[in-house]
């Protein structure tokens, strides 16, 4: 099996487990059993489950952040000096998710799962890697939005990120459950459909009174 064939393997299965388990619950056997490779290949690639886990991101995040700041540089051009709204920001910032979803090819929900797990289990390594590698991208795409709402205070403006964040990751993770909810196949239901629906509300939720 060639190498990149083994970091592959190893990669989807730790997103899956992760996903669905948990950092802390999924064991490096669990994932080497399920990636069909030795514990010596996940040692040799990776060296340690906290370097895995850092992959596992890095996977989503490289491509993602790229993808993004693409999108905000093509947003900027286009607009010709004129500042950006909040839904072409966030629009942005969704189609670069959708893009990063094909890239990858895994289903967006499990990496929502995974960024809701970074912040709610004790990963504080994981939170200042992300930071230090794509911490950059974070702060452009933040400070975009903070000019579309020049009259709310920063702590206004910080809880309402959050709760923007929080609505939009269940949204995410639930996605086949809120589908399945509304009569339809989740196998047809599309993530470029829910963003006509899920932007507008992420930007009333940051702008509104």
């Amino acid at each position: 099996m060639a190498n990149s064939e083994t970091v592959d393997k190893i990669l989807h299965s730790a997103t899956l487990l992760f996903a669905e388990r948990g950092f802390a619950e999924t064991s490096l056997r669990t994932i080497t059993s399920m990636a069909d490779v030795n514990l010596a290949a996940v040692n040799y690639h990776f060296g340690s489950k906290k370097a895995l886990i850092q992959a596992v991101f890095t996977r989503f995040l490289e491509p993602f952040c790229q993808e993004l700041n693409s999108n905000l540089n093509a947003l900027c051009k286009s607009l010709k000096g004129e500042a950006p709204t909040a839904r072409q920001i966030l629009l942005a910032m969704g189609e670069a998710f959708i893009s990063t979803q094909k890239i990858v090819g895994e289903r967006p929900e499990r990496f929502a799962c995974l960024m809701m797990m970074a912040y709610a289990q004790s990963q504080e390594h994981l939170r200042e890697y992300c930071g230090e590698r794509y911490g950059s991208t974070l702060t452009r795409f933040i400070e975009l939005l903070q000019t579309t709402a020049p009259d709310v205070d920063f702590m206004k403006f910080y809880w309402r990120m959050n709760f923007m964040l929080g609505a939009s990751l269940f949204t995410l993770t639930s996605f086949d459950s809120i589908t399945s909810m509304l009569g339809k196949d989740p196998k047809e239901a599309s993530i470029d459909e829910l963003l006509k629906y899920l932007v507008p509300a992420m930007s009333g939720m940051l702008q509104s009174d």
